[in-house]
């Protein structure tokens, strides 16, 4: 089993990825960290664990991280995830606490007390990554791998060129692109493949337990933004649940080893992830990219997970 922390900012495609995790026997989720992004910080907390709640996890500790981002006004994506950040679900109120500590305590605390290297998922924005990196820099050979989804190779969906979750804190994504520790990034570029189609999403809701149903209402929500021609989906694409898949099984992707960093200067590019394809820059390549999934075998892992829970 790997040991996972997962950092996320819920968000529908970060509810899929935590679903993933719980349900997968190659996964251990040791905990549950939350940053602002998707919307603000006290509803990602509390859609972290309002999802633990419904998937029956009420014993992964859950912390929240820092406010803001580390330098910049937040932005959140209401327009996406709707005003609760998990519209489409009547889910259930959390039934337990959260940590009385900070999400980079509880990181600390986790990766001390754990008896091999961790890896940490971060499915939103890397504020919480980096602080860590930078408090608590003793820890940082005892992460295994950091398997984040942001950042594209030229295309994004915020601005022409930049992903969300980078645009929202550029400044954290830099310090943990250039942390020295091995990292694989879930870009645009792949995240865009992975798309859940109407009829995929309606099979959902034919699995008769209260995780699928719960499902079935958040990607009838989440897919309806996605309709929108300019965008040219023919479905919704499941962003965070391609780091949760990787783990699993890498197989159903292709990837290239590349160098990656991040522009945190320029009206027109901040945020921008700059990868190095053609090694052009001759700096070591520090980041696995995804490049390429099997769809098929991907939806079918998300639906076998949801029948898991029967």
């Amino acid at each position: 089993m790997k040991k996972i922390i997962l950092d996320c900012d819920p968000g529908h495609d970060d509810a899929l990825a935590m679903m993933l995790a719980v349900a997968s026997p190659e996964i251990e989720l040791a905990a549950v960290t939350t940053s602002a992004g998707n919307q603000t910080p006290e509803k990602t907390l509390n859609n972290a664990m309002r999802m633990l709640t419904l998937l029956q996890r009420q014993d992964i500790p859950v912390a929240s991280g820092n406010k803001t981002p580390l330098v910049q006004p937040l932005a959140t994506a209401g327009n996406v995830h709707g005003k609760t950040g998990l519209d489409g679900a009547d889910l259930p109120d959390p039934d337990f606490q959260p940590q009385d500590m900070t999400a980079i305590e509880l990181m600390a605390k986790t990766i001390r007390e754990a008896t091999e290297k961790v890896t940490l998922v971060v499915t939103g924005p890397m504020t919480n990554a980096a602080l860590f990196l930078r408090v608590y820099p003793e820890l940082a050979a005892r992460i295994e791998r950091i398997v984040f989804m942001g950042g594209a190779m030229g295309l994004g969906n915020w601005t022409p060129s930049v992903e969300f979750n980078i645009y929202v804190d550029p400044e954290a994504a830099k310090i943990v692109m250039n942390s020295g520790i091995p990292l694989t990034m879930a870009p645009l570029n792949v995240t865009h493949q992975a798309q859940i189609m109407k009829d995929e999403i309606a099979t959902i809701g034919t699995i008769n337990n209260p995780v699928a149903q719960a499902f079935k209402g958040l990607l009838d929500f989440f897919e309806i933004y996605h309709e929108n021609p300019k965008w040219g989906f023919s479905g919704a694409p499941l962003h965070d649940p391609c780091t949760i898949a990787w783990l699993i099984d890498p197989t159903m992707f292709e990837s290239d080893l590349m160098n990656v960093d991040v522009e945190t200067t320029g009206d027109l590019v901040k945020g921008e992830t700059v990868c190095d394809y053609y090694e052009l820059t001759g700096k070591p390549k520090n980041t696995d990219v995804l490049l390429k999934i099997d769809r098929s075998r991907f939806i079918e892992l998300i639906m076998q997970s949801l029948k898991s829970f029967n």
